[in-house]
């Protein structure tokens, strides 16, 4: 059962992670790499925080605005120097290794003995149960830890999604997703259509820094290399999330995300439940993938000549 809370418990967090890349990949069609850098970003800041006696909540908080400048950045390149996007991002996430090891100090700073946000919920979780360590459910045996962890991400993911749907639907909201319609439409009505993107890209980035925070807090650790392919299960979840509920509405589509990155996670862990080399991690991640793009072409392809057979 702990096994299967974790799984859940990672699928939420990067689901934040999906939220990010489908600002930057499918509002805007931005190929942004700057996301396996982010990553690493907002956990370094976070765990460096922390390790200094700083609140979790306002840790986490600077991860995000960290993950915001460096989306900045990004966008900067790209809309004020003309620089193309994916290369854009790869100078971005190139430089972001330094930045993080300088952040830490070193590869892989841990936060087994600091407080997180994951002994925070521990200790609200057992004092809601009275002091009791473990609960029965449905003939289960689950630690009040595991549980209390999960609700608290899914409660931290739940405003996250909601705030953005609210934002997406407020003026400026509109403005950035009309940009990634049609930039000509958007310039004619006024609006500085670079200013849009810069501050979207941000908003994405900012977002898979926070992810990349509270996976730190939940794992134990920050480590230099943990943002490596990073990209690929955003997009994976957020192509996943479209084959469920579709593209047509906005709050569909940002609940899509959010189921696409946890089924994600849950066929990745039958995956390597069955025992496939944990090595293979990043491999089985691509072919995940992979299918993900030509299935549903598939799909498609098989109704369409049913229909006109």
């Amino acid at each position: 059962m702990s096994l299967l809370i974790g799984t859940f418990t990672i699928g939420w967090i990067l689901s934040l992670l999906a939220l990010g890349v489908f600002i930057s990949f499918r509002i805007f069609a931005f190929p942004d790499i700057t996301v396996d850098g982010s990553v690493t970003l907002g956990a370094s800041v976070a765990a460096t925080l922390l390790v200094h006696g700083v609140s979790p909540t306002l840790a986490s908080l600077a991860g995000f605005f960290a993950g915001l400048a460096a989306g900045a950045c990004t966008g900067t390149l790209h809309t004020r120097f003309k620089v193309n996007p994916l290369l854009s991002g790869i100078l971005v996430m190139t430089a972001l290794y330094s930045v993080n090891l300088h952040i830490m100090g070193r590869s892989n700073l841990p936060l087994l003995s600091v407080n997180t946000l994951v002994t925070q919920s521990e200790r609200v979780g057992m004092k809601l149960m009275g002091g009791a360590t473990v609960f029965h459910l449905a003939g289960w045996e689950v630690s009040v830890r595991d549980a209390a962890v999960l609700g608290a991400i899914v409660l931290a993911v739940c405003l996250t999604g909601t705030a953005l749907y609210l934002f997406l639907r407020t003026n400026l909201g509109m403005a950035m997703r009309a940009t990634g319609d049609n930039v000509l439409m958007i310039r004619a009505l006024g609006v500085n259509d670079a200013n849009m993107i810069v501050f979207g890209i941000a908003i994405s980035n900012g977002l898979v820094a926070l992810a990349g925070a509270l996976l730190a807090q939940y794992q134990g650790f920050a480590d230099v290399s943990m943002g490596i392919g990073m990209v690929v299960w955003g997009l994976a979840s957020v192509i996943i999330g479209e084959a469920l509920v579709g593209t047509s509405q906005l709050g569909m589509t940002i609940i899509g995300a959010v189921m696409g990155s946890i089924l994600f996670r849950l066929l990745v862990a039958v995956v390597l439940r069955w025992g496939l080399n944990p090595n293979d991690l990043k491999l089985i991640t691509a072919v995940f993938v992979f299918l993900a793009l030509i299935v549903p072409q598939f799909i498609r392809q098989g109704w369409w000549r049913s229909r006109h057979a």
